[in-house]
């Protein structure tokens, strides 16, 4: 795909049968179709060795695919040059940043290779850096530096953010800060791509996620769309009666630890609506109290496990992943 895209495409990223391979046969990526929307978060999760990487290297312009075609703010990647890197903002896991410089050295050395960044003041605020501007980064803490890492990606004013893993070494309150801080970009107009190994990230911030695993899609949607393509949708609970008279329970149902469990599919008649309906009639004819009666759904992180286990994505090790950081500033 060629052309430069502008703010009213609605895509900003638009991947079709992209591959990757190494040595002629070894597949990284093996024929993905991706769509990021303008002025979305979109995660992509996976394993290691799951394709991840190196889907997103493509996206960046810093590696080569081996087929497929794929549109980054209208722009081939592979070719769109200084104009394209301009456009976009990339954060690390690592970066080499100068430790004998200041926070706000270190980002106004780097404002002015963009032709219209944002204000390094500004910049400094978002990332929640203000009581650092004048620190030296040698003296900064892991999750200082993570977010200095985030104010180098943002200060070029990028229409695009890639995040790699943005929150690694956070405590839990400093990523809370962060994720709003993404959250904002969005109301800015930003579109954000990021990779992620926590899942309650992803469930927090994703407008949309792809879950990648041995190089190939294997869910895509909203984190509750994908949530509903878990084997068992839900389990539906309580705990036993005390004479355990469960002989004509309208529905198949196991005891574990004391509490009867009722696996649930997506829909129809055992759904977790329909089963809740025909328990609480039984119930109701019987003069039965159902105790302790609740629904428990998998979570995000029990869908990725699932998933990803299925298709094997942790196995083999991912090309491109070591030294990836190297160069690509």
């Amino acid at each position: 795909m060629t052309g430069e895209g502008g703010p009213g495409d609605q895509r900003a990223v638009s991947v079709r049968g992209l591959a990757k391979t190494y040595d002629g046969h070894t597949f990284a990526v093996d024929g993905i179709d991706l769509d990021v929307d303008r002025g979305a978060v979109h995660a992509v999760l996976g394993p290691n060795g799951a394709g991840k990487t190196t889907l997103v290297e493509i996206l960046e312009g810093y590696r080569k695919r081996t087929r497929g075609q794929v549109s980054v703010l209208g722009m081939d990647p592979e070719h769109g040059g200084r104009r394209f890197r301009e456009r976009i903002g990339i954060v690390l896991q690592e970066s080499g940043i100068e430790p004998a410089l200041s926070v706000t050295e270190v980002l106004r050395m780097r404002a002015p290779l963009y032709p219209d960044p944002l204000a390094v003041t500004d910049v400094i605020e978002m990332v929640g850096l203000e009581e650092k501007s004048s620190a030296r980064v040698r003296t900064l803490s892991g999750g200082q530096k993570r977010r200095l890492d985030m104010a180098l990606g943002l200060v070029g004013n990028p229409e695009l953010l890639f995040l790699d893993e943005p929150t690694t070494g956070f405590d839990p309150s400093a990523r809370r800060e962060s994720w709003e801080t993404i959250r904002s970009l969005c109301g800015l107009g930003k579109t954000v791509l990021l990779t992620t190994h926590y899942m309650d990230e992803a469930q927090a911030l994703a407008d949309q996620l792809t879950i990648v695993a041995r190089g190939r899609v294997v869910a895509r949607g909203t984190p509750d769309a994908i949530g509903d393509r878990a084997h068992g949708t839900a389990r539906v609970t309580f705990t036993l009666p005390v004479d355990g008279a469960l002989d004509d329970l309208p529905v198949p149902f196991l005891v574990e630890d004391g509490r009867v469990v009722v696996e649930c599919r997506p829909d129809g008649p055992q759904g977790p609506t329909a089963v809740l309906h025909r328990l609480t009639g039984w119930a109701l004819e019987r003069g039965i109290e159902l105790d302790a009666l609740s629904v428990i759904r998998p979570s995000l992180e029990d869908v990725y496990l699932e998933l990803t286990g299925a298709a094997g994505g942790g196995e083999g090790a991912e090309r491109g992943t070591d030294g990836a950081g190297a160069g690509r500033r």
